[in-house]
């Protein structure tokens, strides 16, 4: 008979090696697809892994909906975009019920939200009503349509884009909807490098459309995605470092304690669910660099994407040209790493 105490360690640490394997292999994927937007890649792969949702902001053209296009096709998931308007309704999100005359009932019939991946494009150029049902489904994991409520995908991964220009006919996110976000990420122009990269990509992709089609990519089925959900929870965090996480978002609330001017300055902190965004994401990221424990830099790195939507300027700090971003960065300068 087997020593299943002997063999089960053994075949857990192949299974987990497995796992990075095609994680590590789905990032360097979506690197040479998605040129010049690594934060991007690994912000994706965090959400994922992290089992949250992404708001990404960035101008047109940097390839935000061909990042979520392509980590879709290498998964075993379908994928659905929506281009919010406005005169988009809850309805063309959610579904409606349909009236079958034949049958004498009414039919639900689904809408793209019942995808496991969808692409919310252009996000506030909906009304609240829209941006409502979406996020409550967010927070939620299911839908309720008329009298009837339907769950959601085991999978469900939201990324919603907004355009920092063009803010005319527009209905921002209320801030306590954004705090339905796991993240909130920011992403630039690639460098002159990078955008010869692009150049080149962009040639072989116009003569393989002419050409014969490449390859469908392999995907990873969606049973991986779980099992490294759970290894990541399983990561180890020391006592003081989980101590150094909840202090930034304690600081957050409270910055006086560090620093009278910095206090004044913040009209509202981050709430409960930051830190556990906080620390899915710092866990997620320590997973993806191939480690067994989380650090302070996983923490730092994460904080910025974490926090900004969740750390409130007063209007005076407004005034002054304060914002989000710089804040969370007088937090992490101010509250010391363990």
């Amino acid at each position: 008979m087997p020593d299943t105490q002997t063999d089960t360690p053994a075949a857990a640490d192949a299974s987990l090696g497995r796992l990075h394997d095609g994680f590590r292999a789905l990032r360097d994927a979506l690197s040479s697809e998605i040129v010049g937007q690594a934060a991007l890649v690994d912000r994706l792969l965090i959400a994922l892994l992290a089992d949250g949702h992404l708001l990404v902001e960035g101008a047109p053209g940097l390839a935000k909906t061909t990042a979520i296009r392509a980590l879709a096709a290498r998964l075993e998931a379908d994928f659905s975009r929506v281009q919010f308007t406005p005169d988009l309704l809850p309805a063309d999100l959610t579904g409606t019920e349909i009236w079958r005359p034949q049958e004498g009932r009414f039919e639900f019939v689904p809408g793209p939200i019942f995808h496991p991946i969808l692409l919310a494009d252009e996000i506030n150029r909906a009304p609240a009503k829209v941006q409502s049902a979406l996020l409550e489904a967010m927070g939620e994991r299911q839908v309720t349509v008329g009298r009837h409520t339907y769950a959601l995908p085991a999978l469900f991964l939201v990324m919603a884009t907004q355009n920092p220009i063009e803010q005319e006919g527009t209905f921002p996110l209320p801030e306590a909807q954004l705090d339905r976000f796991l993240m909130h990420v920011r992403i630039g122009y690639p460098d002159s490098d990078a955008e010869a990269e692009i150049l080149r990509l962009a040639r072989d992709r116009a003569r393989d459309a002419l050409g014969t089609p490449p390859p469908m990519p392999a995907r990873m089925p969606l049973e991986d995605v779980f099992a490294a959900r759970k290894a990541v929870l399983s990561l180890h965090m020391a006592p003081a470092l989980e101590r150094y996480l909840i202090e930034i978002v304690l600081a957050s609330r409270d910055a006086s304690r560090y620093d009278p001017a910095l206090g004044r300055r913040i009209a509202w902190g981050a709430s409960p669910r930051g830190s556990i965004a906080l620390e899915r994401c710092a866990r997620a990221r320590a997973w993806l660099a191939g480690r067994d424990f989380v650090t302070p830099d996983d923490v730092r790195s994460v904080a910025p994407d974490v926090l900004r939507h969740r750390v409130l300027p007063s209007y005076e700090a407004t005034a002054e040209g304060w914002d989000g971003d710089r804040l969370v960065a007088e937090l992490l300068a101010r509250v010391p790493a363990p």
